[in-house]
């Protein structure tokens, strides 16, 4: 099944769009509505802001159920923990639908939780595709989330990268910079060598 990639601009963190299910909300919903008749899911992969900033107007707009992680669902609203006071902003409370837990589906996508970036922090695995919609967890090219945020965790962030190697995966969707459809173990391998050779 094909990923639809919806680019953030900026500091605005990348949508993503896999069958009925939309990840993530960062983008402006005028981006959004192309597709608003297609969404009945919308998976947040963690709770910062420049991944959620615009759910309340994207929900609206195409009635999709809202779910997280249940370690980041009452992260949203705090300002703190949403990480919103970096974008100058306040984190408004979002009421969800389905709080996620390690091997639940949404759609086609498995939630594997991987915490680290925030104790919430989820991926999204299209088994028959191979494919990762990874979050802020690990990026392309060697990159991972940072840590040093509220509720970050450099442990419990090696312990996710190593846990994501042991997946089948060709295509990575983070949620920052263009992604990748082919090589993707390689660019988590990158990302956990990295993260050793710097933090032991």
């Amino acid at each position: 099944m094909p990923v639809t990639w919806i680019p953030g601009s900026g500091f605005w963190a990348n949508s993503y769009l896999v069958g009925s299910v939309l990840v993530d909300c960062g983008v402006l919903p005028m981006q959004i509505a192309p597709y608003r008749d297609r969404i009945k899911e919308i998976v947040l992969t963690h709770c910062h802001y420049d991944h959620t900033a615009h759910i309340t107007e994207i929900r609206a707009m195409t009635g999709g159920r809202v779910s997280i992680h249940r370690l980041d669902g009452l992260n949203l609203g705090n300002d703190l923990l949403s990480s919103a006071m970096l974008f100058g902003e306040k984190a408004s409370p979002v009421s969800v639908d389905r709080l996620l837990d390690d091997g639940e589906r949404v759609g086609d996508l498995i939630v594997i939780h991987t915490p680290g970036h925030t104790p919430g922090s989820i991926c999204l695995y299209h088994e028959g595709e191979e494919v990762l919609i990874s979050g802020d967890t690990v990026f392309t090219h060697g990159s991972f989330g940072r840590y040093d945020l509220p509720g970050g965790n450099l442990s419990a962030l090696k312990a996710s990268l190593q846990k994501l190697s042991g997946y089948g995966i060709r295509g990575v969707y983070a949620g920052h910079g263009d992604p990748v459809r082919e090589g993707g173990n390689r660019h988590i391998a990158a990302a956990l060598k990295v993260i050793r050779e710097i933090h032991g």
